[in-house]
């Protein structure tokens, strides 16, 4: 009977995963649809693309390292202290270490009749990873060279979000341990890193042309097909359903290789290790997603991109302490946020000449730093993790700290050094020429081309 039920556990967490991964595929399909109807028609062939090839190239590296940083780099290294091991350094055994789990050599990383949970514990994290990248994809539409995005998307892709993830995201990472950083749905892990890298690529790549008029004042470029952009809205809406479950571990014994000998949870936990509920986490999305709605509408006057935009925003906000919020207070803050980073938008669009051309940064960075800052104090005094004790507690002073980890040390500086980089080389920005023209314009010339001469033979 115990071989049974052990099965059925393992058949469950496997399916579980699985699910989740199709869910947030739809994540990738409503970010493609989203960037394709913000961008003017010269320029859609080169939008969608761009957001296409980063599937392969985030999958590929991801495999060879960016797993294998998730899991190695859980101390810092040298800041916290390994519950596993009591390690200080590189985590690179133990049962959890990366050479054990995650080497793109190991029998693990491969078919194995032995192991039904890596892959599709790898493949929702390798989700994970495509979501940062498509946050990058959508600031930088119309301007960019996709090889100049290609090498940024893997850089947020398969490795700073990694690193954050596993400094904030691992129920072992020093952040939770030492500062009490508490981020069940990645308000901080995904969004503001990846809002914080798109902001440092922006302050080098530039406007686009025509963006600012002489006296510096700002022009509406977009979006050309609102209801593209509304249809890939709610298919990320969609796909956020995965995303939730995918932070989520549905039944866990946490024995001696986690530190917690015989404590089993026959309910789902949070990443850290802490019970919580899909029932209870529904509740918080849908009242987070609907503050964000009603917030949206409001201050921006019924934009519907805006309005749209903000429901994002407003889950966004709320994710960091969505396993532990009352509805209420989901919705109340999701509001907080979405008000505070439409404001900020435009302000930072005036004031710097920034060029944001989706409002990736305020939906996802602004939204995000404002909601761990908001967690901080909301949640105070909370445990971080479910190891209690041993870890901090949720306070404001550490989630505040890792909120400028998050945005600025792993998001903006590594953004603004690799498009520094570019930049110089002359490889980040596409010629005024072929901005003006609009990136699909050969492959436009040559369909026109070919169709006339089909057309000729007709006649």
């Amino acid at each position: 009977m115990d071989n049974e039920l052990s099965a059925l556990s393992t058949i469950f967490t496997e399916f579980y995963y699985w699910i989740t991964v199709v869910l947030m595929f739809l994540i990738h399909v409503g970010f493609c649809m989203y960037e394709v109807g913000v961008s003017r028609y010269k320029n859609h062939l080169h939008t969608l693309m761009k957001n296409t090839m980063l599937i392969p190239l985030v999958t590929i590296t991801w495999f060879f390292f960016g797993w294998w940083i998730y899991w190695a780099f859980i101390n810092g290294p040298y800041i916290g202290t390994s519950i596993m091991d009591g390690s200080t350094g590189l985590q690179l055994g133990g049962g959890f270490g990366a050479n054990d789990f995650a080497n793109a050599l190991n029998p693990l990383m491969a078919v194995n009749l032995g192991d039904h949970i890596s892959g599709v514990f790898w493949a929702a994290f390798l989700l994970f990873s495509w979501t940062a990248a498509s946050i990058v994809s959508g600031a930088v539409i119309e301007r960019i060279r996709i090889s100049a995005f290609g090498i940024l998307a893997i850089a947020i892709g398969s490795v700073f979000w990694t690193i954050d993830a596993s400094w904030g995201w691992h129920f072992d990472g020093w952040m939770v341990k030492v500062l009490g950083y508490h981020d069940a749905y990645a308000s901080g892990v995904i969004h503001a890193v990846c809002g914080g890298f798109a902001l440092g690529v922006l302050v080098v790549l530039g406007p686009r042309i025509g963006k600012f008029a002489s006296d510096g004042t700002p022009r509406n470029i977009g979006p050309r097909n609102p209801w593209l952009v509304t249809l890939g809205l709610f298919l990320i809406y969609t796909g956020f359903w995965g995303f939730y479950a995918a932070c989520n571990i549905p039944i866990i014994d946490l024995g001696p290789e986690y530190g917690m000998e015989g404590v089993t949870y026959f309910t789902a936990t949070n990443i850290y290790a802490t019970p919580t509920t899909l029932s209870g986490i529904t509740y918080n999305f849908l009242m987070s997603l609907a503050g964000g709605l009603l917030a949206g509408y409001w201050v921006s006057k019924g934009d519907p991109f805006w309005t749209y935009s903000s429901g994002l925003a407003g889950i966004i906000t709320a994710s960091a302490g969505n396993d532990l919020y009352h509805p209420l207070q989901a919705m109340l803050i999701a509001m907080v946020g979405v008000y505070i980073m439409y404001k900020l938008h435009y302000w930072v669009e005036r004031r710097f000449k920034i060029d944001d051309a989706v409002g990736a940064v305020a939906v996802h960075g602004y939204a995000g730093v404002v909601g761990l800052v908001i967690c901080g104090f909301v949640l105070w005094g909370y445990p971080s993790s479910g190891y209690g004790d041993a870890y901090a507690a949720i306070n404001p002073i550490g989630m505040i700290i890792g909120a400028i980890i998050m945005f600025g040390l792993l998001g903006f500086l590594p953004g603004w050094i690799i498009a520094k980089i570019l930049h110089s080389a002359n490889k980040l920005r596409i010629p005024r020429e072929v901005e003006l023209a609009g990136t699909d314009f050969n492959l436009i010339e040559a369909t026109k081309a070919d169709e006339n001469a089909v057309t000729a033979d007709e006649r």
